[in-house]
């Protein structure tokens, strides 16, 4: 046992000889960087113009803004995926220019809460996400006092108990119920018995940002409901959008666009021309249907409200800047051929594990077809399965920056997933296949203490308890130091597993920053799965 359970990889062996086990299907040449992985977004690019063209929408509107953030302000993980070199804080940052005045809102829908929705990403409640995004931005030094619970009813129990926990952590809560007709019948939506029945949040800065932890939220409704309520009061106030998906000046089916489908399957969300805009200005651009579907109330609002509305299409309610910071076209399509592939092996394992029918990954599954792609188009799925068809056990395979793939298999006292990640990090460090990173000595005693004393069933090492040994062991093997130096560089690598990861190594995974697919099998059979 030489603390590695196998290690493929398509660049040359160290030593000028492949390994025998070398699987035939991957390559003995130098690999050639994935096209995902160059940059193909500028940064600072996109702040300064972003942060411009919001300063000018509030010119234009004068008095309050509300601005909705579509997806994710403070970790867009998506837009960093498909964006290369879009950072996750890439909106906050923008925004930070704005700061003193600035006041952040947080909505969220009641039914979210009820059905115990978890941001895939985060891994996280969207209770705990509400309280998580009043934190991180109360630290960046933003004004947050105020929160929105949209579509709420009597019957949501849980719901309501979370509002009164807010309340009682000194947050101001505004209560948005349902509206029969919305958003079509615009007459009793603009009115006192539609949103003049929710309660109104009392903002105290003239750019007001409306954010939640998901789509379906109830985000414009929440800014169009209190740019109602600030009229009554005599307030001058408007709205605008920000919505970094789909990009409206990208066309429609390019993968960037297509990619933001894929990761709303579960909404049934589509992209479409713009008809509006089409209509008004003669120019094709990309939007989509929940926009679309709820424009004529945007627009009746502001009619009813000011006399006239300043938009004519949903593309004119938007300030995204995101398509005018694009620096390379094909690595941004590419890393969103990526994104798509993954969202379809992460909807059929969220279907396996919930046992639920296969409807959301079948229309992902067209959205790839659309792409020309399939599963082959992620080099790191043939390269796992190809370890478990050799061995009879769970693979897993992992692609570095540079393209070379790196694999684990499964052993007596490695999980696949550890092995890998040991493999990995010795091919990073230039350390020989054979040298022993962890011994059986090192191993067999952890082990022993998880099945004698921790009740676990499971013998073999964690990618966590992994880590742990190798760091204990870096402190006297400079070698294994030399390994847990390279860590940081598995950041962005893409993973496949051939079974479903059990929480631990997925929450590793995670935290390092790996993409990480599986195909939707269990390890093992039977009816309870304690993750």
């Amino acid at each position: 046992m030489t603390g590695s359970s196998d290690h493929v990889v398509s660049a040359p062996h160290p030593a000028g000889v492949a390994p025998a086990d070398t699987p035939a299907n991957v390559p003995q040449t130098p690999p050639e960087p994935p096209a995902y992985r160059r940059l193909g977004f500028d940064r600072e690019k996109y702040i300064e113009l972003q942060s411009k063209h919001i300063q000018a929408r509030r010119d234009q509107i004068g008095g309050k803004l509300y601005l909705e953030m579509g997806g994710k302000l403070f970790d867009d993980l998506h837009a960093s995926r498909v964006l290369p070199g879009f950072t996750p804080d890439n909106k906050i940052a923008m925004l930070e220019k704005l700061k003193d005045e600035t006041e952040i809102l947080v909505c969220f829908n009641a039914k979210d809460l009820e059905r115990n929705k978890v941001r895939a990403d985060l891994g996280i409640t969207y209770e705990d996400d509400v309280l998580r995004l009043v934190d991180v931005f109360r630290e960046r030094g933003f004004l947050v006092e105020h929160v929105v619970v949209t579509q709420l009813e009597e019957s949501n129990h849980r719901a309501i108990a979370f509002l009164e926990r807010l309340e009682r952590l000194g947050m101001k809560v505004a209560r948005h119920r349902i509206i029969p007709g919305y958003p079509q019948d615009t007459r009793r939506i603009v009115s006192e018995d539609g949103f003049g029945r929710n309660e109104y949040s009392e903002t105290s800065r003239d750019l007001v940002v409306v954010t939640a932890p998901g789509p379906g939220s109830g985000k414009l409704a929440t800014c169009l409901s209190q740019v109602f309520h600030d009229h009554a009061r005599g307030i001058r106030s408007g709205y605008a959008k920000f919505e970094t998906f789909p990009i409206w000046n990208l066309p429609l089916e390019h993968p960037v666009n297509v990619a933001y489908e894929a990761a709303t399957a579960d909404l049934d969300d589509i992209n479409l021309l713009d008809p509006f805009h089409l209509a008004a200005y003669g120019e094709q651009v990309t939007s989509y249907n929940r926009d679309v579907e709820v424009f004529p109330l945007l627009a009746a609002l502001l009619e009813k409200l000011t006399g006239a509305s300043p938009y004519k299409s949903p593309t004119d309610m938007g300030v995204n800047m995101a398509g005018h910071a694009i620096v390379d076209d094909a690595a941004c399509r590419a890393a969103s051929e990526q994104e798509v592939i993954r969202r379809y092996y992460k909807a059929v394992v969220a279907e396996a594990i919930a046992g639920d029918d296969d409807e959301v990954s079948e229309r992902i599954a067209l959205v790839m077809s659309r792409l020309g792609l399939s599963s082959a188009d992620r080099p790191v799925v043939d390269a796992a399965l190809a370890v478990q068809a050799r061995t009879g056990e769970p693979g897993s395979a992992l692609q570095l920056a540079d393209g070379t793939l790196i694999t684990g298999k499964t052993s007596p006292l490695l999980g696949c997933s550890a092995a890998m990640v040991l493999n990995a990090l010795k091919h990073l460090a230039g350390i020989e296949d054979e040298a022993t990173l962890l011994s059986p000595a090192a191993i067999e005693p952890i082990t022993e203490v998880k099945v004698r004393h921790l009740g676990s069933s499971n013998p073999r090492l964690h990618t966590d308890e992994v880590l742990i040994a190798l760091s204990v062991s870096a402190a006297t093997d400079e070698r294994a130091r030399r390994a847990l130096d390279r860590l940081g560089e598995l950041n962005g690598c893409d993973v496949h597993t051939t079974t479903i990861l059990g929480s631990v190594d997925e929450g590793i995974f995670r935290s390092l920053g790996m993409l990480v697919t599986s195909e939707p099998v269990f390890q093992k059979k039977g009816l309870y799965r304690k993750r």
